[in-house]
């Protein structure tokens, strides 16, 4: 009766099954492949997301934003050029950064907000 598909079937089929899969040396790298999954989703993507974000912004400044660098110097921008700025952080005072150092772009027009609340 070696004809049978029955026979095929179970002469195929692992002696163990899933339990030596998972128990044996090849087991191991089941949850190391899970942990990589898991990574990828939580943290490399998201942050390719904002990497992309950003470079989009800094490609979109323009003259007269308000640009707030890495450092945290706030200044107008009088200048673009490819990798760097003309930014003006004080009357008829300009420097030169690097674009890369650009940490967030306000709108032209977009107000500060005011330190000089009076409290009651």
């Amino acid at each position: 009766m070696i004809g049978h598909p029955m026979f095929i079937m179970v002469a195929a089929a692992p002696a163990g099954g899933l339990q030596d899969f998972l128990g044996g040396p090849s087991g191991m790298f089941v949850p190391l492949i899970g942990m990589m999954v898991i990574f990828y989703f939580l943290v490399m993507r998201p942050q390719q997301r904002r990497a992309k974000e950003h470079a989009a912004r800094l490609n979109a400044i323009k003259r007269g934003d308000t640009v707030v660098l890495s450092s945290g110097m706030i200044g107008k921008v009088v200048r673009v050029e490819d990798t760097e700025l003309g930014l003006e952080i004080a009357q008829n005072v300009t420097v030169k950064v690097v674009k890369a150092q650009v940490q967030d772009v306000r709108a032209r027009g977009e107000p500060a907000p005011a330190n000089d609340a009076k409290s009651k």
